[in-house]
């Protein structure tokens, strides 16, 4: 099986080896996407907790669910987003994900928050 050409994302913890490990993985420069998404995420809460209301339809709780899911996604899209973009402006030519890239973040940022308006919404019937 071919090795990879990208670093691993994870870190290696078998402790026998670190020192062979140590030269193996290429160290990842301070202005790539995946080290600009690393330092945007540090501060993020956790997502997925209950909706704090409990007096509200089942078909309410459910939109409200959707809505939270898509507002969550689109917290991760823009940082994606502007991870790719600090990388354009900081980083190595070779790194930028290029503007067709960009532009598909931008239309997921358009479309998940016309996901979220459109179950806050409240139906008339």
């Amino acid at each position: 099986m071919n090795g990879s050409d990208l670093p691993h994302l994870h870190a290696y913890s078998d402790p026998a080896n670190a020192d062979d490990l140590a030269e193996a993985v290429p160290t990842a420069g301070t202005n790539t996407l995946i080290a600009n998404l690393k330092r945007i995420g540090k501060g993020a809460a956790a997502d997925g907790q209950p909706w704090p209301e409990r007096h509200q339809l089942p078909g309410r709780c459910m939109a409200l669910a959707d809505a939270d899911c898509a507002l969550a996604g689109l917290r991760v899209v823009q940082e994606v987003l502007l991870a790719a973009e600090r990388t354009r402006q900081n980083g190595e030519p070779e790194d930028y994900v290029g503007d067709r890239v960009m532009e598909g973040l931008m239309l997921a940022c358009l479309a998940l928050s016309a996901q979220a308006v459109g179950r806050l919404q409240v139906s008339e019937q």
